[in-house]
């Protein structure tokens, strides 16, 4: 539902891109830069602007496949976005350790511990998925296999957004995606025993 509301612009503002021509693997590293300056600016106490530049960094985040979809998808590109993704979840949770230690880093270990889990079971799993020739276009056309899970990049995203608006409940949210990481990972374990045995 999501992909079909998002994607029709993103492939418009692409085709504007590739005419520049900008190359996906130039707006993957500018997504990147954008999500470090997100965490450098709520390491700092903004926490508005660092909820505008995450936007624009996730913008980029979705744009970069677009304009690879217009020209040419590498695997190179596919390695670069996903490490990206995983560098800038990672500084949101250590920024807002930073900004109150006493307050938050304890959740903000916990979290990291949750993404650290869940990013090992996803990887896990699209490395022995492409090993089998298993392939998905259930998240849209990719690099390497996407399984679903409660705890998406959209659920990142949103739970993000909800600490930098309301930055003395980041501990609470905080383990409530811990947990909704834990059980995506649970689950895709689970899918593992069962498609891989």
């Amino acid at each position: 539902m999501a992909r079909r509301l998002i994607d029709p612009p993103l492939a418009r503002l692409a085709t504007r891109c590739v005419r520049l021509g900008l190359t996906a693997n130039a707006i993957t590293g500018l997504a990147l830069c954008f999500g470090i300056a997100s965490a450098a600016a709520i390491a700092a106490g903004d926490f508005a602007l660092g909820l505008a530049l995450m936007a624009l960094g996730r913008i980029g985040d979705g744009l970069d496949g677009a304009v690879a979809r217009q020209t040419r998808r590498t695997d190179l590109g596919g390695f670069l976005d996903i490490v990206s993704d995983f560098v800038f979840y990672g500084a949101v949770p250590l920024a807002f350790a930073f900004v109150a230690p006493n307050a938050n880093a304890l959740a903000a270990a916990t979290l990291l511990f949750s993404f650290y889990v869940n990013g090992a079971t996803f990887l896990a799993y699209a490395t022995v998925a492409g090993q089998r020739g298993l392939q998905t276009t259930s998240r849209g056309l990719k690099s390497i296999y996407f399984t679903a899970g409660l705890a998406e990049g959209a659920e990142t995203i949103g739970f993000f957004a909800l600490m930098m608006l309301f930055p003395r409940a980041f501990p609470t949210l905080a383990v409530i995606f811990s947990l909704m990481c834990l059980v995506t990972a649970a689950s895709r374990v689970l899918l593992a025993w069962r498609t891989f045995r």
